[in-house]
């Protein structure tokens, strides 16, 4: 938000490429359900000290938490003056439209509403297949929505199976005319057509065969969009990642490491090892979409919780977000050498992307990190510390 806003935070958090590569850094499950959950999590207790001079609010959440973003809206509005009735309306809308207008074989239970002080918002949204059991996640922003009922998703994420029914889609108006007609004009005309499909033969029926011709001609074939795919398995393996970044990446942290993190950070007990975490966290804050294509990369700041691609190394950790927080903290004051610093090396891991030839093989670059875990504090959530952590 410092350098970019807060239009610009929204922007990525409905980005799902984005989202799923922030998660990545944050050293959580690189790509199951419970990045969405961890990430909305952490926003919300880690800015609600803050909000209201960020002038951003996160409400909702998993389950029963979603069901209270009406109430919080409304405190917030007694706050700030923002018009929480409009805001509270996009909520309950978009909840009804993922819900029940998309029906795509996943229950919604994550609800998160993001709104900043000029009263724009994004949502992200989560539903779960319990047969298949795999998640899928709806974004929505504010910026650019003319209608709830125009294909207004920022994006979804999620493998399509099945048939779907989208009634919020553009191409879907025919439905959405047909349903509307159908509820005005009573029962009489719905209890008749459905006789109609009793009968024998009658597989397929047109509700209104008067409206097919030019409605037909509106239908648009649908545009070719990116695709996230990720794979039904936990570990990480070097197809995930784009090898040329990371060497980059890894070659800017050694590069300007000693230039910019000792002389200017200044930060006690900064080394290689989080100078490599921070190439990785710079490009999350400063990269453009196309960097996010293969969230798995990111994953090597930090790890995973669930110790894919390796435990996360606490101390590594503590000391990336230690340099981050000081940071901010003096950029507040007016003074953003700190962060030039982070964009230094973001730029040039860019730069040496170009150039960059060679670099680790990557399984030789996993299993260092994973030797290494226990120096580093390594830890996961189903076996803890992963052996005695050296000073």
């Amino acid at each position: 938000m410092h350098h970019y806003g807060r239009d610009e935070l929204l922007r990525r958090l409905a980005h799902p490429f984005w989202f799923q590569s922030f998660g990545a850094v944050m050293g959580m499950d690189w790509h199951s359900s419970g990045v969405t959950t961890s990430v909305v999590g952490a926003l919300q207790r880690g800015l609600a000290p803050i909000q209201h001079e960020l002038g951003v609010y996160v409400c909702g959440g998993k389950g029963l938490r979603g069901r209270e973003t009406p109430a919080q809206l409304a405190r917030i509005g007694d706050k700030t003056g923002l018009d929480a009735a409009a805001l509270t309306r996009a909520s309950r809308l978009v909840a009804k439209i993922d819900g029940a207008a998309v029906q795509d074989g996943y229950d919604l239970y994550l609800h998160a509403f993001i709104a900043t002080s000029a009263g724009r918002w994004c949502v992200v949204q989560q539903g779960m297949n319990e047969r298949r059991r795999e998640a899928r996640r709806y974004h929505w922003l504010s910026e650019h929505l003319d209608s709830f009922l125009d294909s207004p998703h920022a994006a979804i994420e999620g493998r399509n199976q099945g048939v779907i029914v989208n009634l919020a889609d553009a191409r879907a108006a025919r439905s959405r005319s047909a349903s509307l007609q159908l509820v005005l004009g009573g029962p009489d005309r719905t209890v008749a057509i459905l006789r109609r499909l009793r009968a024998p033969g009658a597989a397929s029926l047109s509700l209104f065969p008067h409206l097919e011709p030019q409605l037909d001609a509106q239908i648009a074939p649908e545009e070719a969009l990116p695709h996230l795919q990720m794979p039904a398995r936990h570990e990480v393996r070097a197809s995930d990642v784009v090898l040329r970044r990371l060497h980059a990446a890894l070659g800017a942290a050694a590069e300007r490491g000693p230039k910019d993190f000792s002389e200017l950070l200044l930060t006690p007990g900064v080394g290689a090892r989080t100078v490599a975490s921070l190439a990785l966290v710079a490009e999350v804050i400063h990269g453009t979409p196309s960097r996010f294509s293969h969230p798995a990369r990111f994953s090597l700041a930090h790890g995973g919780k669930d110790g894919h691609p390796f435990p996360v190394p606490l101390k590594v950790y503590d000391q990336t977000i230690r340099v981050l927080k000081r940071a901010v903290d003096r950029a507040r004051l007016g003074n953003d050498d700190k962060l030039a610093a982070i964009a230094r090396l973001d730029a040039q891991a860019r730069w040496l992307e170009r150039v960059a030839a060679d670099g680790p093989d990557f399984e030789a670059f996993i299993g260092a990190e994973r030797s290494q875990s226990p120096q580093y504090g390594g830890r996961t959530v189903a076996a803890g510390a992963c052996g005695p952590s050296s000073g």
